[in-house]
C-alpha cells in the first residue's frame, strides 16, 4: 500500500461503510466481487507454463499452473516502486516487443480481499483492452513469489509533467488532452465500468513525441456497473471526487466530474476547490461554489466555461454525459477551441501544484520513518488494540470499532482525517507505517523536532542547506527525481533565491505559512 499524508493535496481516499451516515472517507474500499470462477482468469496464462495436477504447483491467486515470467519475459531496469510492488521494463523474449510488468509480492496479498481486488482489476483491464486511450493488458501471470500484470509499455511520462515541460500551450491542446480523457470515461461507461479514480497521475503519455495519445493506466478501484445498484463506498482522490461521492449515493457520473476537474486545472492551473486539508476540500465540494470568475478566466473561452459548468454540475442528474460531452463545440475535434496559447500564469500554477505535492508527501513520511520506538509507543498500541484480526492492517470498521473500545473522544471528522492518510491502492486497509504517519498528524507533526529531523534527512553534508543535489538524490529513491520537479520545488521553497532550501524555508513550506 502506498503512503499519502494528510498536510499533501494529493491524497486518497475511500470507506467501507455503506451507512446513511455522513461522509467518513477512508481507506477502506470494498470492491464488487466478480465471478470466482471467470473462464478468463481459468484459462491457462501461456503455452509455456507447465501443466500439472498438483495443487501445490496451482496458484493461489490467478487459479492456474505457475509461470516462469522469466521464460516469456526478460525483466529489465526499474521504472517504478510502490509498498505493493516494482514495475519494470520488460522484453518479451518471442518478438523483442516491450511492455512494463508490475510484480506484486504475494506474501503483500494478505488476505482474502486483496486476492479478490486485484482480480477484479485484472478482468476490467481485460474487459477494456483494446479501447482508444485505455492502456493495453498483455496479460497475468504468477509465480511462487509474485504477481506479474504485464501491459504496454507508457513512455512518455505523466501527463501534467509534459505540459509544463513544454512550457506552453493553448485552448486547442487542452481541449484534445480533455477529449483523449472524456473518451476513456465514455469507453469505461459505454463498456459498463466506472473508473472511480480519475486524476492526472493516472495517464501517462505513451512516447515522448510531442503528438503522442495520453492513456488511463490504473484501474485498481474501478467496479463493474450493476444495474439500479446504488454505490456508497467512497472512494477517489480529494481533489477530484464528486459531491455525491461523500453524499454516499452515486453513479458513473462521478467519473465526468473528475475529468471535468482535470480540465479546470488544465485552463487554470489549480484544482476548483482547494484548501490546505483534506476536510477543507470535500466542505468546498459540497458547497460547490465553482469560480469561472477571477484570473485566468475572464480570458478563457465562453465555449470552455460551458463545458466545464455543465462537467462540474453539483447535481449528477443534471451533469453532461460523457457521450454528450464529447460532442460538445469546445470539446470536438476541430472544434471551437482557440490557437491562442494560455496565460503562462497557468503554467506556474500547475507546477507549484505538482511539485509541492511531491516534496510534502516525501517530508512526511520521512518523519514517520525517523521517529523513535519511544515518541510512537502509545501509537503502535493503539494499533494493535485496532487490528482485531491481527492481520496487520486495520479496515475503516475496525478503527471506528477500536476508538470506541479504547475510549476515544475523537470526532467524526478526526476519524475521517486519520482514515485520509492512507494512500488508495485497492487494499482497503491502512498498514503500520500508514497508520503512525496517519496518526503523528495529531500529535504535533509538525513540531521543530521533527520538521528538523525530515531536514536533516535532506541535508547530508550537515551544511544547514538543502542543496540541488541533495534533492535530487533523495527524491530519486522514491521516483521523484526528475529535473523539472526539482527546479519548481527549488524555485517554490526558495524564497531568499541563493539556490538552496534552508531550514526556516523548508518548516514554512511544511506550515503552509506563505
Amino acid at each position: 500500500m502506498g503512503l499519502c499524508f494528510t498536510k499533501s493535496r494529493d491524497i486518497s481516499i475511500a470507506s467501507s461503510s455503506a451507512s446513511e451516515s455522513p461522509p467518513r472517507p477512508s481507506s477502506q474500499a470494498p470492491r464488487i466481487t466478480q465471478e470466482r470462477n471467470n473462464p478468463i482468469l481459468s484459462k491457462p496464462a501461456s503455452t509455456s507454463s507447465k501443466a500439472t495436477s498438483t495443487s501445490e504447483d496451482i496458484g493461489h491467486i490467478l487459479r492456474k499452473p505457475y509461470v516462469d515470467i522469466n521464460s516469456i519475459y526478460v525483466l529489465d531496469k526499474e521504472l517504478g516502486r510502490g509498498q505493493f510492488g516494482i514495475t519494470y521494463l520488460c522484453t518479451e523474449r518471442a518478438t523483442g516487443q516491450k511492455y512494463a510488468c508490475k510484480s506484486i509480492a504475494r506474501r503483500k496479498l494478505t488476505n482474502h480481499k486483496y486476492i479478490e481486488d486485484v482480480r477484479r482489476e485484472i478482468l476490467i483491464l481485460q474487459h477494456l483492452t483494446g479501447q482508444p486511450n485505455i492502456v493495453e493488458f498483455k496479460g497475468a501471470y504468477e509465480d511462487r513469489q509474485n504477481l506479474h500484470l504485464v501491459m504496454e509499455l507508457c513512455s512518455g511520462g505523466e501527463l501534467f509533467d509534459r505540459i509544463i515541460a513544454k512550457g506552453s500551450y493553448s485552448e486547442r491542446e487542452a481541449a484534445s488532452i480533455a477529449r483523449q480523457i472524456v473518451n476513456v470515461v465514455h469507453a469505461c461507461h459505454f463498456m459498463g465500468v466506472i473508473h472511480r479514480d480519475l486524476k492526472p497521475e493516472n495517464f501517462l503519455m505513451v512516447s515522448k513525441d510531442e503528438k503522442s495519445p495520453i492513456k488511463a493506466t490504473d484501474f485498481g478501484l474501478s467496479v463493474f456497473i450493476e444495474e439500479g445498484k446504488v454505490y456508497k463506498d467512497i472512494v477517489g482522490s480529494a481533489y477530484y471526487v464528486a459531491p455525491e461521492v461523500l453524499r454516499r449515493r452515486y453513479g458513473k457520473e462521478i467519473d465526468v466530474w473528475s475529468a471535468g476537474v482535470i480540465l479546470y486545472i488544465l485552463l487554470s492551473g489549480v484544482p476548483p476547490f482547494w484548501a490546505e486539508t483534506e476536510k477543507g476540500i470535500f466542505d468546498a465540494i459540497l458547497e460547490g461554489n465553482l469560480d469561472l470568475q477571477s484570473a485566468p478566466w475572464p480570458n478563457i473561452s465562453t465555449g470552455a466555461k460551458d463545458l466545464v459548468g455543465k462537467m462540474l454540475m453539483g447535481d449528477p442528474k443534471k451533469r453532461i454525459t460523457a457521450a454528450d460531452a464529447l460532442e460538445h463545440p469546445w470539446l470536438k475535434e476541430d472544434g471551437e477551441a482557440s490557437d491562442r496559447p494560455i496565460d503562462n500564469v497557468v503554467l506556474s500554477r500547475m507546477k507549484q501544484f505538482r511539485a509541492m505535492n511531491k516534496l510534502k508527501k516525501l517530508a512526511l513520511k520521512v518523519i514517520a520513518e525517523t521517529l523513535s520506538e519511544e515518541e510512537i509507543k502509545g501509537l503502535k498500541q493503539m494499533f494493535n488494540n485496532m487490528d482485531t484480526d491481527k492481520s496487520g492492517a486495520i479496515t475503516f470498521e475496525e478503527l471506528k470499532t477500536g476508538l470506541s473500545r479504547l475510549g476515544s473522544k475523537l470526532t467524526e471528522t478526526e476519524i475521517k482525517q486519520l482514515m485520509d492518510a492512507a494512500d488508495v491502492d485497492g487494499s482497503g486497509t491502512i498498514d503500520y507505517i500508514e497508520f503512525i504517519t496517519a496518526t503523528m498528524h495529531r500529535h504535533k507533526l509538525e513540531k521543530d523536532e521533527n520538521l528538523y529531523k525530515a531536514f536533516q534527512y535532506f541535508d547530508t553534508d550537515g551544511s544547514g542547506f538543502i542543496t540541488r543535489e541533495e534533492l535530487r538524490q533523495a527524491m530519486t529513491k522514491y521516483g521523484m527525481g526528475d529535473d523539472a520537479t526539482i527546479d519548481e520545488v527549488i524555485k517554490d521553497v526558495d524564497t531568499d533565491k541563493d539556490g538552496r532550501i534552508n531550514y526556516e524555508e523548508f518548516a514554512a513550506m511544511m506550515r503552509n505559512v506563505r
